[in-house]
């Protein structure tokens, strides 16, 4: 839980359905107890093309924390973005 002077943090998870990364992102934070929103870019063609033109390919996942882009699963700059440690 954040203290009374912290935000929560805007986690967005770009996805689709047969991705096993996507899956252990998401699970990586749901076991953090960290709050996100998920996009399937599968059932959203205007957030896949979103997608596309921030960061010029069709891969998932993709993480936006506060605005931070991070292609593909990697735990050190989602834990270092969220303020977690190991």
């Amino acid at each position: 839980m954040p203290s009374a002077d912290q935000r929560p943090h805007r986690v967005l998870v770009f996805t689709t359905p047969t991705c096993s990364w996507c899956l252990r992102t998401k699970q990586y934070l749901r076991d953090r107890h960290v709050r996100f929103r998920e996009v399937d870019v599968s059932k959203d063609p205007r957030a896949a093309n979103d997608l596309v033109r921030r960061t010029g390919q069709m891969g998932v996942p993709v993480v936006d924390i506060d605005g931070h882009t991070i292609i593909g699963f990697d735990r050190p700059r989602i834990d270092r973005l969220l303020g977690l440690s190991r």
